[in-house]
């Protein structure tokens, strides 16, 4: 297996684990604390040494992403739920979505920019601790509410929107849709990871036979 699809696979694990968080908090309102913190953090680490670094590090990687693998691996098993249709339908929007910012290279600097000055301000909510020891900092109320604010002064002035559905009672809790769009943000992170490491839109319709191995390698199931 190539490193390109070993990285693909870590890529598209990211991009799943978002969306599905953003399937979760539209219709249940909650997530585990520990997956938000895995997408959130991987929004900032912006120079890695490798791509598994971005979500905690190789040996890390089926704990961090094991929500995503598992709905890659639900994918490929063509489980056809109501939630897999909508993590589907989240995810190939954001790969759509950033395939818009790629044409855009000064909204683009825009995002990474204010990227640098949200890490700073959560250094302070983590008392300028490493972040990457100690990623909970990122999670701050303030700090989603701020990617949020990015999400929306940015990602949201295209004309295409991804139209997230759930209950309306978690989708008009304010902190809940801010949660949404810095998870959107997160799944646009994995959407540049992917195109990085060479993936292509038409390349999902033939993964199967790809991204499995790739799968089973990563997490040993």
């Amino acid at each position: 297996m190539s490193q390109a699809t070993h990285n693909q696979a870590i890529a598209l694990a990211g991009l799943f684990q978002a969306a599905s968080l953003v399937e979760q908090i539209a219709t249940r309102g909650m997530v585990q604390q520990s997956n938000l913190e895995t997408c959130i953090r991987s929004v900032f680490i912006t120079n890695p040494d490798s791509t598994a670094e971005i979500y905690g590090g190789e040996q890390t990687l089926p704990v961090n992403l094991g929500q995503g693998f598992r709905h890659l691996q639900e994918l490929i098993d063509k489980d056809r739920s109501k939630q897999n249709q909508d993590v589907i339908r989240y995810a190939l929007s954001l790969l759509h979505l950033e395939k818009k910012l790629n044409k855009q290279p000064d909204l683009f600097n825009t995002i990474a920019e204010r990227l640098v000055k949200i890490e700073q301000q959560a250094k302070y909510f983590n008392d300028q601790e490493s972040l990457s020891e100690n990623s909970a900092a990122l999670t701050h109320p303030t700090i989603i509410s701020n990617l949020a604010s990015l999400y929306q002064d940015t990602l949201s002035t295209f004309k295409f929107r991804i139209q997230v559905t759930g209950e309306p009672r978690h989708l008009q809790n304010a902190e809940n849709a801010d949660k949404i769009r810095a998870l959107l943000l997160a799944g646009i992170r994995a959407a540049v990871l992917w195109r990085q490491s060479g993936g292509k839109r038409w390349q999902l319709l033939f993964f199967k036979s790809r991204i499995r191995p790739a799968i089973t390698d990563i997490t040993g199931r």
